[in-house]
Protein backbone atom coordinates (compact mmCIF):
# COMPACT_ATOMS: atom_id res chain seq x y z
CA UNK A 1 0.00 0.00 0.00
CA UNK A 2 1.52 3.35 -1.01
CA UNK A 3 1.34 6.56 1.04
CA UNK A 4 -1.57 7.96 -1.01
CA UNK A 5 -3.71 4.95 -0.15
CA UNK A 6 -2.84 5.25 3.56
CA UNK A 7 -4.22 8.81 3.55
CA UNK A 8 -7.67 7.71 2.41
CA UNK A 9 -10.24 8.52 5.06
CA UNK A 10 -13.11 6.10 4.45
CA UNK A 11 -13.80 2.55 3.38
CA UNK A 12 -15.04 2.32 -0.22
CA UNK A 13 -18.60 3.40 -0.94
CA UNK A 14 -19.19 5.80 1.97
CA UNK A 15 -18.53 8.82 -0.24
CA UNK A 16 -18.68 9.20 -3.99
CA UNK A 17 -17.30 11.86 -6.34
CA UNK A 18 -19.71 14.27 -8.00
CA UNK A 19 -18.51 15.92 -11.22
CA UNK A 20 -19.89 19.32 -12.17
CA UNK A 21 -20.49 18.98 -15.92
CA UNK A 22 -20.49 22.79 -16.30
CA UNK A 23 -16.92 22.97 -15.00
CA UNK A 24 -15.15 19.80 -16.18
CA UNK A 25 -12.82 20.37 -19.12
CA UNK A 26 -11.47 16.83 -19.36
CA UNK A 27 -7.99 17.62 -18.04
CA UNK A 28 -7.61 13.98 -16.86
CA UNK A 29 -5.92 14.97 -13.60
CA UNK A 30 -8.46 12.97 -11.60
CA UNK A 31 -7.79 9.87 -13.70
CA UNK A 32 -4.05 10.24 -13.15
CA UNK A 33 -4.11 10.78 -9.39
CA UNK A 34 -6.82 8.38 -8.18
CA UNK A 35 -5.24 5.28 -6.57
CA UNK A 36 -8.49 3.29 -6.95
CA UNK A 37 -9.26 3.89 -10.65
CA UNK A 38 -12.55 5.62 -9.87
CA UNK A 39 -12.43 7.85 -12.97
CA UNK A 40 -12.48 7.31 -16.71
CA UNK A 41 -12.66 9.73 -19.60
CA UNK A 42 -15.58 9.68 -21.98
CA UNK A 43 -17.86 11.67 -24.23
CA UNK A 44 -20.76 13.56 -22.67
CA UNK A 45 -23.93 12.22 -24.24
CA UNK A 46 -26.37 14.61 -25.95
CA UNK A 47 -28.97 14.05 -23.23
CA UNK A 48 -26.59 15.36 -20.54
CA UNK A 49 -25.50 18.29 -22.73
CA UNK A 50 -29.03 19.71 -22.82
CA UNK A 51 -28.96 20.51 -19.11
CA UNK A 52 -25.71 22.45 -19.20
CA UNK A 53 -25.40 26.19 -18.83
CA UNK A 54 -24.23 28.24 -21.81
CA UNK A 55 -20.75 28.33 -20.30
CA UNK A 56 -20.84 24.55 -19.80
CA UNK A 57 -21.91 24.00 -23.40
CA UNK A 58 -19.12 26.26 -24.69
CA UNK A 59 -16.53 24.44 -22.56
CA UNK A 60 -17.86 21.08 -23.66
CA UNK A 61 -17.76 22.02 -27.32
CA UNK A 62 -14.24 23.43 -26.99
CA UNK A 63 -13.01 20.18 -25.42
CA UNK A 64 -14.86 17.90 -27.85
CA UNK A 65 -17.25 16.85 -25.08
CA UNK A 66 -14.54 14.82 -23.35
CA UNK A 67 -15.02 14.81 -19.60
CA UNK A 68 -14.30 12.69 -16.56
CA UNK A 69 -16.82 10.14 -15.34
CA UNK A 70 -16.86 8.43 -11.95
CA UNK A 71 -17.43 5.07 -13.59
CA UNK A 72 -16.17 3.17 -10.55
CA UNK A 73 -17.61 5.45 -7.84
CA UNK A 74 -18.16 2.58 -5.39
CA UNK A 75 -14.38 2.21 -5.11
CA UNK A 76 -13.94 5.80 -3.82
CA UNK A 77 -12.15 6.00 -0.45
CA UNK A 78 -12.68 9.78 -0.01
CA UNK A 79 -8.96 10.58 -0.03
CA UNK A 80 -9.70 13.86 -1.82
CA UNK A 81 -6.79 13.61 -4.24
CA UNK A 82 -9.14 14.17 -7.19
CA UNK A 83 -10.68 17.24 -5.57
CA UNK A 84 -7.26 18.82 -5.06
CA UNK A 85 -5.93 17.80 -8.49
CA UNK A 86 -8.86 19.10 -10.56
CA UNK A 87 -7.80 22.43 -12.11
CA UNK A 88 -11.43 23.41 -12.74
CA UNK A 89 -12.63 22.58 -9.21
CA UNK A 90 -15.26 20.37 -10.84
CA UNK A 91 -15.19 17.51 -8.29
CA UNK A 92 -16.76 17.33 -4.85
CA UNK A 93 -17.24 14.35 -2.56
CA UNK A 94 -20.74 13.50 -1.40
CA UNK A 95 -21.87 11.02 1.24
CA UNK A 96 -23.54 8.05 -0.46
Amino acid sequence: MDSEQKDCKQPPGVFHPVIDRNRCEGAKECVAVCPYDVFTMGTVEAELRRGLSLRGKLKGFAHRWQQAFASNADACHACGLCVVACPEKAITLSRS
